[in-house]
């Protein structure tokens, strides 16, 4: 039995025009332990939302009055905590546009599924959710935390660690981690960073990094006592970058003394002064470390960014990268971003991988490096050796794809 057919039958409620579809849905969903019913009228499915607080609602794309995307703002002002299944039918763009809409407005969304859809792919999406249960990090009735909050809860050090493992194509082996900050809520349990991180002071923000680089810099050490060097990214804000105490906070290492230690600021962040930004990012790089561009590709200023910074790595946005073997344009996208940074001598990153079929276009085009849920989630800091030791090589699954391997020349 599925894991989530223990939860007592979780029900799932589906909006669809289509009643052949939603038949196929319904049976497919009662396969896989849950109970279903099916509307074909928004009014009614809203309603049924409020009385039965659904685990999981799975809705169409292509309904109408409301269309599908007005029903996400919809489900977003009934307060609606449970998981957001999408069905395309529609244009890749809108499905994609959708699910960044029901992001925004704070909805649990699971992407979508093409029509017609596949139980397998409907399992994989559904596996270890638990939807008999409240989502993860989203605690009903509480939807934000107090600045006091946050504040205890970086006093009593609740926040943790996690780390995203990141994968050398040319050796098709794990080669750095990402560093990503949880909360452990005493209550809660473990909270992902969308929940808080947008609600920090510039004072918490700056303690934040600050923990988040010293804990790295500490596993790192760890990691290297047991045989394994390997590079290490934090996130850092334009804020913490203008900053001069950052560079204080890695002077206990020499230049070019392990680990790699990377700094990543997401394209979107603007600098208030580009010429003190730029001056502290030299002095960064004149000190053994490095600097990355995060979600390349969806902010702004990006390749004046590149001129002003000593860039090292360039990382192509999830959103480019989760599609591409089935999407052209975006195949195209990440295609240009590589060959723009093997031009500039850049390492580049693919971020956001979930499908294995991708690596080895990936590879043609000249990524050097992935990382994403296809290959490994975030995971512990004591998970990494056993990860690099009994993790099948990244070229294995290359050759499994059945795609040639190699690069674009």
């Amino acid at each position: 039995m599925d894991d989530f057919a223990s939860e007592a039958r979780a029900l799932a409620v589906v909006l669809e025009e289509d009643p052949d579809a939603a038949a196929i849905l319904s049976h497919q969903l009662h396969v896989l332990g849950m109970q279903s019913r099916y509307h074909r009228r928004a009014a009614t499915m809203l309603d049924e939302v409020v009385s039965s607080q659904p685990q999981l609602v799975v809705m169409g794309l292509g309904v109408a009055d409301p269309d599908g995307i007005a029903m996400l703002r919809l489900l977003a002002e009934r307060e609606y905590r449970g998981w957001v299944l999408l069905l395309g039918g529609v244009e890749p763009k809108i499905s994609r546009i959708a699910e960044r809409v029901g992001q925004t407005l704070g909805l649990q969304m699971l992407g979508s599924l093409d029509k017609p859809m596949r139980l397998g792919e409907l399992r994989e999406r559904l596996a270890g959710l638990r939807l008999g249960s409240q989502p993860p990090g989203v605690p009903r009735n509480r939807p934000f935390f107090t600045g006091e909050e946050l504040e205890r809860a970086l006093a009593r050090r609740e926040l943790t660690v996690h780390y995203q493992p990141q994968f050398a194509l040319a050796s098709g082996r794990l080669s750095g981690v990402e560093a990503l900050v949880r909360w452990a809520h005493p209550e809660i349990g473990l909270i992902g960073p969308a929940n808080f991180l947008p609600l920090l002071s510039t004072g918490q923000s700056r303690r934040l990094t600050a923990f988040v680089l010293e804990q790295a810099l500490a596993d790192a050490q760890r990691w290297r006592c047991q045989g394994l060097s390997l590079s290490v990214s934090v996130n850092v804000t334009a804020d913490d970058l203008m900053s001069p105490d950052l560079l204080a906070l890695t002077q206990h290492r020499g230049p070019g003394e392990p680990p790699l230690l990377v700094f990543e600021i997401t394209e979107t962040a603007a600098m208030d002064d580009e010429l003190l930004g730029s001056e502290i990012a030299a002095r960064l790089h004149l000190n053994g470390l490095e600097i990355s561009v995060d979600d390349f590709g969806v902010g702004f200023s990006s390749l004046s960014r590149l001129q002003m910074l000593p860039i090292s790595e360039l990382k192509v946005d999830r959103s480019f990268v989760r599609h591409l073997h089935v999407d052209p344009q975006d195949a195209a996208i990440v295609e240009a971003v590589a060959l723009l940074g093997r031009r500039l001598g850049l390492r580049v990153v693919a971020e956001g991988l979930e499908e294995a079929e991708s690596l080895s276009a990936l590879e043609r085009f000249g990524c050097t490096h992935v990382q994403g849920f296809g290959l490994s989630r975030p995971v512990a800091a004591e998970a990494i050796p056993m990860l690099a030791r009994a993790q099948a090589s990244v070229r294995e699954r290359i050759a499994a794809s059945g795609e040639p391997v190699g690069m674009t020349p």
